[in-house]
């Protein structure tokens, strides 16, 4: 029973605590003392839920919960300013049945903590943690750097904006240079631990992707004449499309040459297009999401895997690699030269890497690697890369991939 509830209270947390964090910073205006309120909700859900039964509007519960400590809080100071007296009175007039969750709320959060004040490192680590819900292992692994400097990262960021007496609002237009890259960044990062979950038992976490890719909509219809909002939008419905078809009914992951793409979402494939040939439209050139966005599309709209248009792929990922160099893109780059001109043009690239000792502590070079070796024939060797990316994975279900591929390669 008890683990049951505190599954319940986990699944609760991952769903509501966006919604949550950014209620109760709008009452507060506070980032970190709304976090800190949630938490101690959390807490007294774990304490209470096994006695009284899980809340029907789980959700508000927590809400409700935090907003009181808030109150307590305020009221046990000595002497409480006419700002600290009007929220009190605000909140102490709402029930627990009224509360309704402000969609443009978690928007507005984002915002907050894509502060100008903030580095671009400290705006991601925050975002991720008081938006999505993430721990601090789940975006140390993310970013690849140690959980101690995403703590520190937290941390500074939240006396940062406390310091700054940054308001909880939704910047002027004047204002969305300086932000719209921090928040389209942190929006995608979101939306790939739910593509792709980096721990756990899951291989997707759609709570994630769905509400990045609310977020991502709601954005677009803001400022609709951004083509990296748009791009981003295209990218993130063409991904989404093919969710049915990645996972198997019992949960283990479908590789892409396996997939069903009768079962790929038509409609949001549309979308995904129309979102794109949007941003081409403004006549301002595809930005980094755009061309990812082109990459997907080439996938979601081929009849296969051999139908594909890997030469185009290529050349998006090397036009990528010139805007957005990183060890990840030319990783992926090498694995499209692996499908339009053979495994050994892609193992050069991809000894590069390794040579340069890039994506260190990551199983992804290792992976890629063995797949390159498998088709060339070094099948030992093949066989250890994926040994040595299954020991590295922290996802079960790829990990579970990863050893299957090997194993089959065993003598």
């Amino acid at each position: 029973m008890a683990d049951d509830i505190h599954r319940t209270v986990d699944g609760v947390w991952r769903i509501e605590s966006a919604r949550i964090v950014a209620t109760l910073a709008r009452a507060t205006g506070d980032v970190g003392l709304a976090e800190d309120l949630a938490q101690e909700a959390l807490v007294e859900a774990l304490e209470k839920w096994p006695r009284t039964g899980v809340p029907r509007n789980a959700g508000a519960w927590l809400t409700m919960v935090a907003k009181r400590r808030a109150i307590d809080s305020w009221r046990r100071r000595a002497a409480l300013d006419e700002r600290h007296r009007l929220i009190a009175r605000t909140l102490a007039d709402t029930t627990e049945e009224e509360w309704e969750p402000i969609e443009d709320d978690v928007l507005r959060l984002v915002f907050i903590a894509c502060h100008p004040v903030l580095s671009r490192e400290s705006q991601i680590a925050l975002t991720l943690r008081v938006v999505s819900g993430l721990s601090t292992q789940e975006i140390a692994r993310m970013l690849l750097v140690p959980v101690p400097t995403v703590q520190a990262r937290i941390t500074r960021a939240k006396k940062t904006l406390a310091a700054a007496r940054a308001p909880f609002e939704t910047p002027e237009p004047a204002e969305w240079a300086a932000r719209l890259a921090g928040v389209l960044g942190v929006i995608y990062l979101v939306f790939t631990e739910g593509y792709a979950a980096t721990a756990g038992d899951l291989w997707i976490r759609r709570d994630l992707a769905s509400e990045a890719l609310r977020l991502g909509r709601v954005l677009a219809g803001l400022v609709p004449r951004e083509p990296e909002v748009l791009g981003l939008l295209a990218l993130m419905e063409f991904q989404a499309s093919r969710f049915s078809a990645r996972v198997a009914p019992d949960g283990s992951p479908v590789l892409l040459a396996d997939q069903d793409r009768m079962k790929w979402d038509r409609p949001q494939i549309l979308r995904g297009r129309v979102a794109l040939a949007r941003a081409d439209a403004l006549g301002r050139g595809r930005g980094p999401y755009a061309l990812q966005a082109a990459i997907a599309q080439c996938h979601a709209t081929a009849a296969s895997v051999d139908d594909t248009d890997w030469e185009r792929i290529v050349l998006l990922y090397e036009a990528l690699g010139r805007l957005a160099p990183s060890p990840v893109v030319a990783l992926n780059r090498a694995v499209a030269v692996s499908m339009a001109w053979g495994p050994d043009a892609a193992l050069e690239i991809v000894d590069a890497l390794a040579d340069a000792a890039v994506l260190q502590g990551s199983h992804l070079l290792p992976s890629v690697r063995g797949e390159l070796l498998a088709r060339v024939g070094r099948t030992a060797e093949a066989r250890a890369e994926l040994l040595t990316a299954a020991a590295l994975a922290t996802n079960a279900r790829e990990r579970t991939v990863l050893r299957a591929k090997a194993k089959r390669l065993a003598p």
